[in-house]
């Protein structure tokens, strides 16, 4: 049997917005300067797929894990 352990605070609903906002801003700003040149002859609807397909993963499966994660490590350091 495994030890039950007391769950993490869980960041507010406003708090999680924030750090998605925070994260897909980050994503789209950076792959808009690494894609950007080889993007630009793409219609519109092209490149915002291209763009969204790289962010929407990489923001729901690495960016916003790693931010809550730090969030709560820093929660639990002691002041």
């Amino acid at each position: 049997m495994s030890p039950i352990r007391p769950q993490a605070a869980v960041p507010s609903v406003h708090l999680r917005a924030a750090f998605t906002w925070l994260a897909v801003y980050v994503m789209i700003m950076a792959t808009q300067i690494l894609l950007g040149p080889l993007l630009g002859g793409l219609s519109l609807p092209v490149r915002t797929l291209v763009v969204t397909g790289v962010v929407v993963p990489t923001v729901v499966y690495a960016l916003v894990p790693a931010i809550l994660r730090t969030y709560a490590a820093l929660r639990r350091r002691p002041r």
